[in-house]
């Protein structure tokens, strides 16, 4: 059985597996009853396949590694040496064991019961123990979760603890669900871009500045059935992604810098279209093979590098 740690913040609850530091649940009050905001891993067997990275931590890389090879510091490495599948996405830390190292329970901040804190602080540090294969780079990974009455703040920590630099990136893929829908095509979605990643048939960005293309904030009211797997830069740090129900329920992403990848569940292998992937990501995919994204993804011996965001369910305005 998968150990599991549990958060609660008033009535809202975070269940967390040490293996990948992953999300299962979130429970958010919702119309008088507890409303799971994530389409997670429902048991261990789900969990150890890990079929469409279900509300996955992504590091020490984001989404895919073309060919699962790259350079770096004029080294060749091969994360998939010998294999015929040369498919290599979403990290390494989503299958490696995570401890709890500090864990702080709910209490009030402030008069208001809604200021209720909850945080769960975990760390990885098998690939500082021990080399991974095409990854023989010592950094540590720690996840922070602050769940609130109605947010969760993910703050995910890259340190370098080893005598060279390293390549590093993080991000999260969860997949969300809104009260009183069953399939994507229901929501609407507004992302608070200026630039979109055009990619080729295998989903990889296309070379140089061929991969951006102007675009002006792309809104989908509803999103019917439109087929996406696909990142947007150029946010607009004043502006969250948003994820609309037909009766107004507002799922917000904040985040101050990075992409945000949006995949409409089509692949899954269960309950397809069923929950949106709303994916916060430091830098883009394929990063480690694009000389654009190399000061990005460096990591010097002894820096640490954190990229945080908040995910806010908002009730219907009254």
């Amino acid at each position: 059985m998968t150990q599991t740690e549990v958060l609660r913040a008033g009535d809202a609850e975070l269940h967390v597996a040490l293996l990948g530091a992953t999300p299962l649940r979130w429970l958010v009050p919702h119309g008088g009853a507890p409303w799971d905001l994530l389409d997670g891993y429902r048991d261990d067997a789900e969990l150890e396949d890990q079929n469409g990275v279900r509300n996955g931590i992504m590091a020490p890389f984001c989404n895919r590694v073309a060919d699962a090879r790259y350079s770096f510091d004029g080294a060749e490495h091969d994360l998939a040496p010998g294999a015929t599948d040369r498919t290599v996405y979403h990290g390494l830390v989503r299958t490696l064991p995570f401890e709890v190292v500090e864990r702080t329970d709910a209490a009030r901040t402030g008069v208001d019961t809604g200021d209720e804190r909850a945080s769960l602080r975990l760390r990885c540090t098998a690939l500082a123990d021990s080399p991974a294969v095409g990854y023989p780079f010592a950094v540590v990974v720690e996840v922070t979760y602050t769940l609130g009455p109605r947010t969760l703040a993910v703050e995910i920590t890259g340190h370098n603890v080893g005598d060279v630099a390293a390549p590093y990136a993080s991000g999260w893929h969860p997949y969300f669900r809104l009260p009183g829908t069953a399939r994507v095509d229901d929501l609407d979605l507004d992302v608070p871009a200026s630039v979109g990643v055009r990619t080729d048939d295998a989903l990889l960005p296309l070379p140089g500045a061929d991969a951006f293309a102007d675009v002006d904030a792309p809104a989908w009211h509803p999103l019917g059935d439109a087929v996406l797997d696909a990142a947007f830069g150029g946010l607009d740090p004043a502006l969250p992604t948003v994820v609309r129900d037909p009766a107004g329920t507002r799922l917000v992403l904040r985040q101050d810098r990075g992409l945000v990848h949006v995949f409409t569940g089509d692949t899954l292998g269960r309950d397809r279209r069923a929950s949106l992937a709303v994916e916060p990501v430091e830098v883009m995919t394929d990063a480690f093979n694009r000389p654009d994204q190399a000061a990005a993804i460096r990591l010097e011996p002894g820096e640490r590098r954190s990229f945080g965001f908040v995910v806010e369910l908002e009730p219907v305005p009254a």
